[in-house]
């Protein structure tokens, strides 16, 4: 059963297998301990360190190991931010962190701090002049993601790190996604990373701060870990980690160009089998293994469980798929299509008969949920009398506001205008995504007088 979600979590690397079976042997003890147990153990721990901090390229003594990699991010948010608590409060950010990253600047926020987010493009990439401009003398912390989780594309990392060096502003980056494929080049101040997104073991984070980074821990004060990860080291699971980190990297040149080949297949294929689909994020500037598209007229829980009968692990970014019933933040920064939204992720070893299987099964499932849900064909050119119309979706999820739209678009003449009532919140990135792909003019939205939005498109064509 082909496995298409290593960005969620990659398979246990058979390196991390034999380490963490060794470790569970040697590596029980205390490494606090002076006695036998306990200095084979710190032995083992040193020696974790080491390999994790050549990987991350730092100092062993600047980086430590956290129970995951959400946890890194909100020790090292807080941390620096409380270091410099006199420099000012403000956060500086990308739109398109992981939701960690947002959550820490919620805490923040509540607290009486600032966060500022930086916009995306519609590729997912963060402009690194418009980083600059958002850093002031007040700023106390930036944030930024070495390469986005859900759409694969990579950030301007070492132009944004010398504008903050410039300003005089710590940078923490979130390495989860690429530090298994290469270390993070440019001048950050802070890392962090996640063992599981690169076949280690679930349960280790990794938080490096340079030194000279003003930092205060917080929380109770502790003795592991420089005082920044309380409690008792899960030695055998950070030897796991460091074994499987090196062993990743080894590997990581001959296995990315595989599988960028196998995801630029993906990449092409899909819009050229599957009408209407979007395919997001950058396409030079991305990870190797990773690629995101859209399916208009789509219900995206649907179209996963179709995939997932076939054999075909994979996540989505779809509203439909998430409890919140609104869009990923990621794709709406982004301004993309959100309905129908399919992530692939390929872990390491993919063969090229599964992502054929993967390309010859998907345009059958797509055409199957878009049937069962009532989605058009070819929109009618023969215009109506009727000047405009409104179609009415309140109380009604992605993607029927833009099914309903595709199909009323017809009975208007060019000139006229459809006028979308809506209360989901995805609409407010699909209805103008829909105009885009169908050559259409988005006119924009105002509020409705029975609740929810109205989105007004004009026809063109």
């Amino acid at each position: 059963m082909p496995y298409f979600d290593a960005a969620s979590a990659a398979p246990l690397h058979p390196v991390a297998r034999q380490a963490l079976l060794a470790a569970l042997d040697e590596g029980w003890a205390d490494p606090a301990r002076l006695y036998r147990e306990g200095r084979r153990a710190r032995l083992l721990l040193d020696a974790a360190r080491e390999a994790s901090a050549e990987a991350v390229g730092c100092r062993p003594d600047e980086l430590v190991f956290t129970p995951s990699g959400t946890r890194a991010v909100h020790a090292g948010i807080s941390g620096a931010l409380a270091g410099r608590r006199r420099v000012g409060n403000r956060l500086v950010v990308s739109a398109v962190e992981h939701s960690s990253v947002l959550h820490a600047g919620e805490a923040h926020s509540a607290a009486g701090g600032t966060v500022v987010e930086v916009p995306v493009d519609r590729s997912g990439g963060v402009d690194a002049e418009a980083f600059a401009e958002a850093l002031d003398p007040g700023t106390a912390l930036a944030c930024l993601q070495s390469a986005n989780h859900e759409v694969g594309t990579e950030q301007p990392v070492a132009e944004v790190a010398e504008a903050c060096r410039a300003a005089e502003v710590p940078l923490l980056v979130d390495a989860a996604q690429s530090l298994g494929w290469g270390p993070v080049t440019g001048g950050w101040s802070l890392l962090t990373a996640s063992a599981h997104k690169w076949g280690g073991p679930a349960g280790v984070g990794l938080l490096a701060v340079r030194k000279g980074v003003r930092f205060a821990p917080q929380g109770p004060a502790d003795e592991r870990e420089s005082g920044r990860a309380p409690g008792f080291e899960n030695l055998p699971a950070i030897v796991a980690a460091a074994a499987s980190l090196r062993a990743v990297r080894a590997e990581a040149e001959a296995e990315g160009a595989r599988l960028r080949v196998l995801v630029d297949r993906i990449r092409a294929r899909v819009p050229e089998a599957v009408p209407d689909v979007e395919v997001v994020g950058d396409p030079v500037r991305r990870l190797p293994h990773l690629v995101t598209f859209s399916c208009l007229y789509v219900d995206g829980e649907t179209l996963l469980h179709e995939l997932d009968r076939e054999g075909f692990s994979v996540s989505s970014g779809s509203s439909c798929t998430s409890s919140t019933l609104t869009p990923s933040h990621v794709l709406r920064a982004m301004g993309v299509l959100s309905e129908g939204n399919v992530r692939v992720s390929l872990p390491a070893g993919t063969s090229e008969g599964d992502v054929d299987r993967f390309l010859a099964v998907l345009p059958g499932l797509v055409a199957g949920v878009r049937e069962r849900l009532g989605a058009p064909g070819a929109a009618s050119s023969a215009p109506a009398p009727a000047g405009s119309l409104v179609v009415d979706s309140l109380g009604r999820r992605c993607p029927i506001p833009v099914i309903e739209l595709a199909k009323a678009i017809g009975d208007v003449p060019v000139g006229g205008t459809v006028t979308v009532l809506s209360d989901d919140e995805a609409a407010r990135l699909d209805v103008p995504a829909w105009c885009e792909m169908r050559g259409q003019e988005y006119v924009g939205e105002e509020p409705s007088p029975r609740g929810g939005v109205a989105y007004v498109v004009r026809r063109l064509v």
